[in-house]
């Protein structure tokens, strides 16, 4: 079952991940800051993240595990790779419509395959390294310029550093539950992510109070738009988590490709974007892609 079930889990993560990148696109042009619409995504996740965690535990009679240096390491690294990672990607929104400054983030796929054979010795299969490429290819026909414009600037320079932090904070979780093995792989998610969540809000909250007094506030008074960031953030982050418990992290992160699909319909709905025929061409190769890393996955 867990040959299928993780591809389902990041189809669900990926589609939260989308709203609430919606979400945050949405505050960052309210009032808050780069830094505030990030922290809105950790602030009220946390606190969701700790009661599962707990209510599993509790609700499975497992202990507490022994949450070692190195788990601690993997989370701290994954969970400051990702804000980092975040903050380029809410920037990418003041730069370029929504769908491509997301696209560009994607590149991490060919990062995160190299960082898991040679941080967690989990390499990659032949047909999960072609379809690792049919996907990149696909994310690229979808994040060209209709016009033929040329693709470097600022905003190709965020996506790639946005992508190495996505890939660096994928390998950071991935190890942080391999080290909780060999307990259940829900709890192993839930438990990883509850630690990363919350080191990730007192993080960010030590930097908005040194480097940008008063946001803080402004996030919490705008709590009842930011809460939903935190609701969707923290639910997308439990099916990425759960599906690193129980696949390589390059597949999972490949196969988190579809969320380009997702994002492509959020910016023709809700930002009234045009979808191009080279978008369309795109979308196949993509699919094609996520139908051979689940083939790959089960090898």
């Amino acid at each position: 079952m867990s040959g299928v079930l993780w591809a389902a889990l990041v189809i669900v993560a990926s589609a939260l991940q989308t709203a609430r990148f919606v979400l945050q696109k949405v505050l960052s042009g309210s009032g808050l800051s780069v830094g505030g619409a990030t922290f809105s995504r950790f602030l009220f996740g946390a606190p969701i993240a700790l009661v599962a965690a707990t209510a599993l535990l509790l609700g499975t009679g497992e202990a507490l595990p022994n949450l070692t240096p190195r788990f601690w390491a993997f989370v701290l690294a994954g969970g400051a790779a990702q804000i980092f990672a975040t903050f380029l990607t809410v920037a990418l929104f003041k730069l370029r419509n929504f769908a491509v400054g997301v696209a560009f983030t994607k590149t991490e796929t060919f990062q995160v395959a190299l960082f898991s054979a040679l941080i967690l010795s989990e390499p990659v299969a032949p047909l999960g390294w072609l379809a690792i490429v049919i996907g990149f290819g696909g994310v690229m026909l979808m994040s060209r310029p209709p016009e033929g414009g040329r693709m470097l600037g600022r905003p190709m320079v965020y996506g790639l550093l946005a992508g190495a932090g996505f890939a660096v904070a994928a390998i950071g979780y991935r190890g942080a539950t391999v080290e909780l093995e060999p307990l259940p792989f829900l709890i192993r998610a839930m438990v990883a992510l509850a630690a990363a969540t919350s080191s990730q809000t007192l993080g960010m909250a030590l930097y908005l109070r040194v480097f940008e007094p008063g946001e803080l506030s402004r996030v919490v008074a705008a709590w009842r738009r930011t809460i939903w960031v935190g609701v969707t953030g923290v639910g997308g982050s439990a099916g990425w988590f759960a599906a690193f418990a129980l696949q390589n992290a390059a597949y999972v992160r490949a196969f988190g490709q579809i969320e380009m699909v997702f994002t492509l319909l959020a910016s023709v709905w809700f930002f009234g974007e045009r979808l191009h025929r080279r978008e369309g061409a795109g979308i196949a190769l993509v699919v094609a892609s996520l139908v051979a890393l689940v083939l790959a996955g089960r090898g």
